[in-house]
């Protein structure tokens, strides 16, 4: 066809100027396209591997997670916190496999096993240090600490749970906290925290107990 032919043509036939444009694009661009939808399609299949894998992972870590806490609530401690750390070291990061730090060392405080409770408790809280569940596991760390003599630890834990939970629970974690400084000698220290108790939570039921051991500490302040 000649050129003035087509000149024609495309003037009679505004539509077929824009196929042969379509067409020429689609010869330029149509290995990009494809190697665009391809890559697509395979990250596509990946990410669905990987998501039934976890998702799999994750089911068969929450049966043994149910498993381990069933026998913690029988009080069959050394049962549960071996399943616990064997969920632990085969699903270390499903959310069940972190769960299960929590339950074995909740074995251990309940064994009496401080050390090992505040290696789990610690780990559990580098792994899921906010919330409800991380300041009730920071409240039994806390204690654990206590009951091992690391006071100031303790006092430190205890204090980071105030205001987080309830009033209650806020009063008594600034209870423990002035026992533990009580305990480390440094009785300024454990006035600061009684005396919070009754400035700031007076409705709780250690408002009375504060109150008792600010007479105890007076006579410290008289001399």
């Amino acid at each position: 066809m000649s050129l003035e032919s087509r000149k024609n043509n495309t003037m009679d036939d505004p539509g077929a100027d824009l196929l042969d444009r379509a067409r020429s694009m689609w010869d330029q661009y149509s290995r990009i396209v494809l190697g665009v939808v391809v890559g697509l399609a395979v990250v596509g299949i990946s990410a669905y591997y990987v998501t039934t894998g976890a998702a799999r992972k994750e089911n068969a870590a929450s049966e043994r997670l149910t498993q381990a806490s069933d026998l913690f609530w029988r009080a069959d401690y050394d049962r549960s916190r071996q399943i616990a750390k064997d969920l632990i070291k085969q699903y270390p990061d499903t959310p069940s496999g972190v769960d299960a730090l929590r339950i074995a060392a909740d074995d251990a405080y309940w064994r009496g096993n401080w050390k090992d409770a505040i290696t789990d408790y610690e780990a559990y809280l580098k792994k899921h240090g906010s919330g409800l569940m991380a300041n009730t596991v920071r409240r039994s760390l806390g204690y654990s600490q206590e009951s091992m003599g690391q006071f100031g630890a303790a006092a430190t834990n205890f204090e980071q749970v105030v205001g987080q939970i309830d009033r209650e629970t806020s009063g008594e974690m600034l209870f423990a906290a002035a026992r533990c400084y009580a305990a480390d000698k440094k009785p300024d220290e454990s006035k600061k925290r009684l005396q919070r108790i009754v400035d700031e939570f007076p409705d709780t039921s250690f408002q009375m107990q504060a109150r008792v051991e600010l007479g105890k500490l007076a006579p410290a302040y008289a001399n």
